[in-house]
């Protein structure tokens, strides 16, 4: 297992004042065709408010089952939003070691799409206890949803694109998916993953680690170690713009195993194509002929057709397979 400083740290202040664009885009053009993961500094989110939503966190999965289970994912319907316990989301079919809890975009009943009962849209989940929970979470979502603003501000320019590419496009109301995760102490020679290999779904997944670590990153064919680095996020692109970029920026397979001792948090942030975006691929990038037969599951994601809200819905179905035959 190799270390996780091959991971580069690009500090993306430039993208949110504007000051030195171009030499953020170049670091992020090397960091995805070499790793499809980078750590995210100059940032701009608030320290306190991470630490806050740290503390609290920690005090939700301090609760009984039973208390957590008062916003099971169960009673949020077809939002898909709330808590699920450990083993119940599943990774290639297997049990993951981990709790959690769902979040998404705040939306009312009157909303259309929650209306039409569309799927992974509505209201969220949040406990009583702890009470300030609630505010804090969509503060920090808020915050973040302008660190992911910025970041495709970056990839556009890599990718020799106008600034605005993204947002022009397909990222004007981005779909925003927030979880937090709980990971229990687990055995130094248990064989049962946190998390098993896989790839995130849509553009760019925004991940806060606790100080904990158990991340790993297949780079180059070969597993690393991404340990946390104080008040950065780890930044990995996902599916979709592995299918525009024709294969350049692969989506990169990674994994959790918590054999550290101490219980493990983390905070991804998936910052993702309008629900009803059709994702293309740009321009006349060519897709790179060995890409398919290089991913985990062998999926062909450059021949999806359809909107981005099938892809992902579908995916989450097989995540929760028991809930969606609820709906």
């Amino acid at each position: 297992m190799k270390n996780g400083s091959e991971i580069p740290v690009i500090n993306i202040s430039p993208l949110i004042d504007g000051s030195d664009e171009f030499a953020v885009a170049s670091q992020i053009r090397a960091a995805c065709i070499e790793h499809g993961f980078f750590y995210v500094s100059g940032h701009g989110v608030s320290e306190c408010l991470q630490e806050k939503l740290e503390l609290l966190s920690s005090a939700f999965f301090r609760l009984s089952v039973n208390e957590k289970m008062e916003i099971s994912m169960d009673k949020g319907g077809k939002a898909w939003r709330g808590y699920f316990p450990v083993g119940d989301e599943l990774t290639s079919g297997k049990p993951d070691q981990k709790e959690g809890i769902y979040f998404g975009t705040e939306l009312s009943d009157n909303h259309p799409k929650v209306k039409a009962r569309v799927p992974l849209h509505g209201k969220n989940l949040f406990p009583k206890k702890p009470r300030n929970l609630a505010d804090v979470v969509l503060k920090y979502m808020d915050a973040v949803t302008k660190v992911g603003h910025a970041i495709l501000r970056g990839i556009a320019l890599s990718l020799e694109l106008p600034i605005n590419y993204f947002e022009a496009t397909i990222t004007k109301n981005p779909f925003i998916l927030f979880r937090i995760f709980h990971y229990p102490i687990q055995e130094k020679n248990s064989n049962m993953w946190g998390v098993g290999e896989h790839t995130d779904y849509g553009l760019l997944t925004i991940l806060k680690q606790d100080n904990v670590g158990g991340l790993q990153v297949k780079s180059k064919g070969n597993w690393i170690d991404a340990p946390p680095i104080k008040n950065t996020f780890i930044c990995n692109i996902g599916d979709m713009l592995d299918r525009m970029s024709g294969g350049l920026y692969l989506s990169t397979p990674h994994r959790v195993l918590n054999t550290s001792g101490q219980d493990r948090l983390s905070f991804p942030f998936f910052f993702d194509p309008d629900f009803d975006s059709v994702v293309k691929p740009i321009g006349n990038m060519p897709i790179m002929s060995t890409a398919t037969s290089k991913r985990w599951d062998k999926e062909d994601v450059y021949n999806f057709d359809g909107k981005y809200g099938d892809y992902v819905a579908r995916k989450v179905a097989r995540v929760f397979p028991s809930l969606f035959n609820k709906m």
